[in-house]
């Protein structure tokens, strides 16, 4: 068995980022690659390194998924999640769940403990109670920035849509030792949606696509525009192709923009280790581990580099 050398890529979210929140993503993708590296470091799985990275960033206010997710019409939060495993195709999704810290937990549990692949809202809940996930009040995941934001977007003059725009989605994407990719995704969806939209996130193919055989990828943007070109396996096509995952992003990306208009970001890693990060937004937080290297952006062109160990250092004690 041809021992790989494990690869992480995270992202958390791709679109506009305020000033006052820059220090905060890239501290929180960074964050999340680190764990979802150290996972990988000690043997673990792809697939549990990907959850972990994302359970990390879900729990992290900055970004909109799980703890500071964004509102639906109603003022309530309901989140999506997908996980896939690149070895057998299994994956597991939740939808317009409500009330619980961690999506993507529940995502994996629907992979490993139902014979299905998505579950939704109430039947997504009863599944949760039945698996002793607990719940939490809908409060306890609401920021006031997610409040203010839902208030703003109910005023008569106001356009939601220009708002989506430094929205985004968590998401991460891994490779370890033994070469087997996953990928999973989370999200609190749209601002001021409708409640029960369910957007790119929960759907295999869209929001995530995983498979030994070319890579995996997790993707964030507008949703519907994700859907209608299946992103995350349009890209995994290219790579099947012959393409980089470099190039495979960014031809994908470029036929949402030409085709539907739309605008996102994606992660890639090949079955190669070789990793993409790249976004048609103005801008996306990410961050790699890679050969020991800590990689790291959110403007088209950034890329900071350190050693793992400086990271670590950096991260503090708390890591």
């Amino acid at each position: 068995l041809v021992r790989m050398k494990p690869v992480i890529v995270v992202h958390g979210g791709a679109g506009r980022i305020f000033k006052e929140r820059e220090e905060g993503c890239r501290a929180g993708v960074v964050r999340a690659a680190l764990r979802g590296y150290s996972v990988l470091k000690q043997g673990g799985s792809a697939l549990d390194a990907v959850e972990e990275a994302v359970r990390s960033m879900e729990d992290d206010p900055h970004f909109n998924a799980g703890c500071g997710s964004v509102l639906n019409e109603k003022g309530e939060v309901e989140m999506d999640a997908i996980i896939m495993d690149g070895k057998n195709l299994d994956s597991g999704a939740v939808s317009a769940v409500k009330c619980i810290a961690n999506p993507i937990k529940l995502a994996r549990l629907v992979m490993e403990k139902t014979k299905h692949m998505l579950l939704t809202d109430h039947g997504a809940h009863l599944f949760a109670q039945a698996m002793g996930i607990p719940e939490v009040p809908g409060e306890k995941l609401i920021t006031e920035r997610s409040r203010e934001r839902w208030k703003k977007n109910l005023e008569p003059d106001s356009n939601p849509e220009e708002f989506q725009k430094d929205l985004g989605t968590v998401g991460a994407v891994a490779i370890d030792s033994e070469g087997n990719v996953a990928c999973a995704t989370s999200t609190g969806g749209l601002s001021n949606k409708l409640i029960g939209r369910v957007g790119d996130t929960a759907c295999i193919g869209s929001g995530g696509y995983a498979d030994n055989h070319s890579g995996a990828t997790s993707t964030t943007g507008h949703g519907e525009s994700i859907m209608k070109v299946v992103l995350a396996r349009l890209i995994l096509y290219h790579m099947e192709q012959g393409m980089s995952p470099e190039v495979a992003a960014d031809t994908a990306l470029d036929y949402m923009k030409t085709r539907v208009g739309g605008l996102g970001g994606v992660i890639v890693v090949n079955k190669a280790g070789e990793w993409a990060a790249k976004f048609s937004t103005k801008q996306m937080s990410w961050a790699t581990v890679k050969d020991d290297n800590l990689h790291y952006g959110i403007y088209a062109g950034e890329k900071h580099i350190k050693s793992l160990d400086e990271a670590l250092a950096s991260e503090g004690e708390g890591f």
